[in-house]
């Protein structure tokens, strides 16, 4: 494609597209006609620019003339509640269902390296030596230590609040960095893991296992399940730059990107219950089955959400994507 001949037989449309966006208030029922005309015309023009004589000046132009006309042929569209009430009936379980196959074994392999950890730091004592001294591992694991003062040492809400914070920034970090192949996934995977395996060493070193457990699993089984999903669904995304499949890899990391933002909001959400167990219930007087309990009722009520509602959007079709008026232009692609 010679690049000069095609700008001058299309500058004129080009030039018309922009004056009738810019008087795209006062258009006549026949230039609004003739500007949906145009806008097509351009995307066509953006595609062969780019994919037969790409030059970043004229792509760059095209490309924002074509987004400012799209935007205006489509409409803006606000967000309503519906959407919120769709996200989180549809988007956001079907989402979790359908990376279901990176976060199970991300979390079963995980739960298999804590408990490693723990057999490793609660059966060598040289192990134990190197964490901390002996006097202070005592102070940590005794009736009323530092194990079992923690979920109460500051009041509910500012702690409920606390550890929600830190729990959406470690999922956030697996969903945002994901792309780097999945490294700072696996780094906080394993960072999570060994916090938990060394608990569960030196508290079963103490013989005090099941006391550590009781105060763990009420939160542990939903806050956890978060973390392996964020980190199942950071891999995924990891793996898209790898092999996005059939579409190209910006059309796949778009699209999966788009979806782990989405999750993103979702497991917030599903944080904000876990923080506000980890506050309220955790410390609570109840006695350690009922805590487990309302622990082990809440995860349950996660799963079936995401294999029941989750599935069946699913196999309905939805990805967890935005919808398609929202998603970017997508231009025609010369074969």
């Amino acid at each position: 494609m010679d690049l000069d001949v095609f700008v001058s037989a299309h500058r004129a449309e080009w030039e018309r597209l922009e004056q009738l966006l810019r008087h795209r208030r006062r258009l006549t029922g026949r230039e609004a006609d003739e500007l949906v005309t145009l806008y097509q015309r351009t995307a066509t023009h953006l595609s062969q620019v780019q994919s037969s004589a790409p030059d970043p000046a004229l792509a760059g132009h095209l490309t924002s003339l074509v987004a400012r006309a799209r935007s205006v042929v489509t409409g803006a569209r606000k967000a309503s509640w519906r959407d919120v009430g769709h996200f989180f009936a549809v988007g956001f379980p079907a989402a979790v269902y359908r990376t279901r196959h990176w976060w199970v074994p991300t979390a079963l392999a995980s739960i298999v390296v804590a408990a490693l950890l723990g057999w490793w730091i609660g059966t060598h004592p040289e192990v134990r030596a190197a964490i901390a001294a002996p006097a202070q591992l005592r102070d940590m694991t005794r009736p009323g230590g530092q194990y079992e003062t923690y979920y109460s040492s500051h009041p509910a809400t500012s702690f409920a609040a606390q550890v929600w914070t830190n729990n959406a920034q470690a999922v956030a970090v697996c969903l945002a960095l994901g792309a780097l192949l999945g490294i700072p996934v696996l780094w906080v995977l394993f960072t999570n893991m060994l916090v938990l395996g060394t608990g569960i060493g030196l508290m079963e070193s103490a013989g005090r296992l099941d006391v550590f457990l009781g105060l763990v699993l009420p939160h542990g089984l939903l806050e956890l399940t978060a973390v392996f999903v964020a980190a199942g669904t950071g891999l995924r995304l990891g793996w898209t730059v790898v092999d996005p499949g059939p579409r190209t890899r910006r059309e796949a990391l778009g699209a999966e990107g788009r979806a782990a933002i989405g999750m993103a909001i979702g497991l917030a959400a599903v944080l904000f219950v876990s923080g506000v167990i980890e506050g309220f219930v955790t410390p609570s007087g109840l006695p350690t089955w009922a805590r487990i309990t309302i622990g082990v009722v809440c995860e349950l009520l996660f799963l079936a959400y995401v294999y029941l509602l989750g599935a069946r959007a699913a196999k309905a079709g939805e990805t967890g994507d935005v919808a398609a008026d929202d998603r970017p232009a997508t231009v025609p692609t010369a074969a």
